[in-house]
């Protein structure tokens, strides 16, 4: 299942374990395109894995934090620290791929 971080709980959201982070908005083709993917990996990598969204419409202080320039930006974390980061539309086994890496 996917949270929706803002302000309030992203911090501990992805403090511990692996997180991916979906930076999005509702306007945004690529963003549109990847969401099934980022939906169907939150049920695949259940309990290994948390997958959050951001709304960088609503959410612009956590865009501006992370020099979000373009979407979708998703970001993999390791117990609160960035490990690495795609922008940009992705195939689902490049974003697997990506995440096997850290957990």
């Amino acid at each position: 299942m996917e949270l929706h971080l803002n302000d309030e709980n992203f911090d501990n959201t992805v403090a511990s374990g692996v997180v991916l982070v979906d930076f999005w908005a509702t306007w945004c083709g690529p963003c549109k395109m990847i969401a099934p993917y980022v939906e169907e990996l939150s049920c695949e990598y259940d309990g290994r894995l948390t997958v959050g969204k951001v709304d960088v419409d609503e959410c612009e202080g956590l865009a501006r934090r992370f020099n979000i320039f373009s979407i979708p930006t998703l970001i993999v974390f390791k117990d609160g620290v960035e490990q690495e980061r795609m922008i940009g539309y992705k195939l689902k086994r490049e974003l697997v791929a990506t995440i096997e890496k850290y957990l």
